[in-house]
């Protein structure tokens, strides 16, 4: 997945697990990974380099395609 800086929407590198930069006006951004049905963040769960998400909430396993990232400043 592909993330455009939301300050000059120049393509962010990854820095860290959830970090990431902006080389381009050098900004840092933490992902925030929420339920698409209520709204809460959600744990990330890799296995065997599958990655998924458990929304404790909701007690159900989401996929990486229906959670919902946002980027907020670090």
């Amino acid at each position: 997945m592909e993330l455009q800086c939301p300050k000059c929407e120049h393509e962010l590198i990854r820095s860290g697990e959830l970090k990431r930069h902006c080389e381009s006006c050098h900004s840092d951004f933490k992902l925030h990974i929420t339920c698409n049905t209520c709204g809460d963040e959600i744990e990330r769960l890799v296995a065997c380099g599958a990655v998924s998400f458990w929304c404790n909430n909701c007690n159900e396993l989401k996929s990486k395609s229906t959670a919902v990232y946002t980027l907020k400043n670090d």
